[in-house]
């Protein structure tokens, strides 16, 4: 009970001032929860603001289309967050009457929900006693309690479960969920955690052995694959480009891209125009250009990928349809929209 109140205590005096915290109403805390899943606060914030005043219930969420949900999120990242999130909407607005699932058990059945943000919401909505674990909870338990699990092993993340739930205060989960999660953005911090003046420094076991820097503990992450992304800018003499969907259940589904021609290394100009993808799309003549001198490298979790963006010039064609000026519409990732604004800015 200490832990708690002690918790609770430094989060009255020193909670953030977010728009999320002043509402009971689980749509928005489901907003809030996805769109801050791998997001800083200050990065989500103009999300959530537009995605409540587009959508400001899950009725006006669950009538838009995809490509507007998309579109919307562009920037964001993690697009499969934003199509659970439009799916669950639906099945809200059009099974549940609009009516969100009122118990863990039920939160956690919905598309693009785990055991965070189930526990997040019924807490915070529904006063369920559930406790939350998400990285700034690993941080503050593993080294308050000197606990060297790794977190991303099913051990650790069954241990600091149990842990979590057996310190939680039953008579306000939600604010004690918020208050531990604000600990660990604010106070207990990744780099340069504010040891000094924490109000748990007299019996941190991190801190008492010089631990912080080693804890919490995680396993190795799986190793990194190198892809070679050829994107193909087609600019036509009647100023029209091609831009397709990304099908399947890969990166960036539902995103548009221009075509690509993916190699096994960086490739130069006559070895990508000597390429069958390349022959098959221009049979006839084209003026090329590397756009980017220096290969651009994007990286996502496991994957990083080397990118270079090849201007193609050519003639006006029945198959190239899409508007140079209707581009903008299109959500596509943020490697390209990057490169979009570039290229504008060049012209």
């Amino acid at each position: 009970m200490k832990f708690s109140n002690t918790l609770i205590y430094w989060y009255l005096k020193n909670n953030r001032d977010l728009p999320w915290r002043k509402t009971k109403n689980p749509y928005f805390i489901w907003l809030s929860e996805i769109m801050l899943q791998q997001t800083r606060v200050a990065q989500g914030m103009a999300y959530y603001l537009k995605f409540t005043a587009t959508f400001p219930t899950v009725f006006e969420l669950a009538k838009a289309d995809e490509s507007t949900v998309l579109k919307m999120w562009q920037g964001l990242g993690y697009y499969s967050r934003a199509r659970n999130l439009h799916f669950s909407a639906k099945q809200i607005a059009n099974e549940f009457n609009g009516e969100f699932p009122s118990t863990y058990k039920e939160i956690i059945k919905l598309k693009g929900i785990g055991d965070y943000t189930a526990s997040a919401i019924a807490s915070i909505c529904f006063n369920e006693s559930t406790a939350v674990v998400d990285g700034n909870v690993y941080r503050v338990l593993s080294r308050y309690f000197g606990i060297n699990t790794p977190i991303n092993s099913t051990a650790g993340i069954k241990e600091f479960k149990v842990l979590a739930q057996s310190l939680i205060d039953k008579t306000q989960p939600g604010t004690f969920n918020q208050a531990i999660m604000d600990f660990g953005a604010l106070h207990c911090k990744p780099q340069n955690p504010l040891c000094e003046t924490c109000p748990f420094s007299g019996s941190c076991v991190a801190l008492e052995k010089k631990l912080t820097r080693e804890l919490p503990v995680k396993e190795k992450k799986i190793k990194v694959k190198k892809r070679y992304f050829n994107f193909l800018v087609i600019k036509t003499n009647d100023n029209k480009t091609i831009l397709s969907e990304r099908k399947g259940k890969g990166i960036w589904q539902g995103l548009y891209q221009f075509p690509l021609i993916e190699s096994d290394k960086t490739i130069n100009k006559n070895e990508l125009i000597s390429s069958d993808e390349f022959i098959d799309l221009f049979p006839s003549e084209t003026t090329i250009s590397l756009f980017n001198q220096k290969e651009i490298v994007h990286k996502l979790s496991h994957q990083h990928l080397c990118t270079q963006f090849w201007v193609i010039e050519t003639e006006k064609s029945s198959t190239i349809q899409i508007k140079w000026s209707d581009i903008e519409k299109y959500p596509v990732p943020i490697l390209i929209a990057n490169f979009l604004e570039a290229y504008q800015h060049k012209k």
